[in-house]
């Protein structure tokens, strides 16, 4: 019983302990930033896309990552990128912060989509390597690590999505123009040709 109750226990803070999903919306010139408060020993996760929320836009919108600990200091930067995913091992308790970094573009339509995940070890001081227990971790990591994935091929599919539309609409247009160029051309040619069939009398 004891055993079981063990398992449970560690299969419920490796799944649900620390495990939350986002979406925010990037202002022009500016950053948003979020926090958690984590304990020593802990695994703070975080991964996110960034996409964009212009359905006729096809660039990959970009944007930058950092995570500051309690006192102030960068653990963890990611310059001009379009998805990460960042992992740190606490090393002091207290209030972490992660921001997403807009501040050196006008584009006010970056959607960050962000998953925020970690490991909390309690009571695993004693777990052997190769026991029950200890595949139960392995195997809630794996699963979260499957999930994190999910989430990724989601907002690519997304993006692709919006870069499709796009394309597709551009070429819509460019069709619609052509139309118009061709109907064009053909009405001059109709009336350029009339005029060398046309009978003129002198009176």
């Amino acid at each position: 019983m004891f055993t079981f109750v063990r398992i449970l226990y560690i299969s419920l803070a490796f799944l649900a302990a620390s495990v939350s999903a986002h979406n925010h919306l990037l202002p022009s010139w500016g950053k948003a930033c979020f926090f958690e408060d984590v304990k020593k020993g802990d695994q703070l996760a975080v991964t996110f896309q960034i996409g964009n929320r212009d359905p006729y836009s096809s660039e990959q919108p970009i944007a930058d990552f950092w995570i500051t600990d309690p006192s102030g200091n960068r653990v963890a930067t990611k310059q001009k990128v379009a998805d990460g995913d960042v992992s740190v091992d606490i090393q002091n308790s207290g209030r972490y912060e992660y921001c997403f970094s807009n501040e050196f573009s006008a584009t006010g339509t970056k959607d960050v989509t962000f998953h925020v995940h970690g490991v909390i070890y309690m009571g695993t001081e004693d777990v052997q390597p190769g026991s029950l227990e200890d595949e139960v971790r392995k195997l809630a990591d794996n699963v979260q690590s499957i999930k994190n994935e999910q989430a990724y091929i989601v907002i690519r599919e997304r993006i692709h999505r919006n870069t499709a539309e796009s394309t597709n609409a551009r070429v819509k247009w460019w069709s619609l123009f052509q139309i118009a160029v061709v109907a064009a051309n053909s009405l001059f040619q109709i009336y350029y040709l009339r005029r060398f069939f046309e009978v003129k009398s002198i009176i």
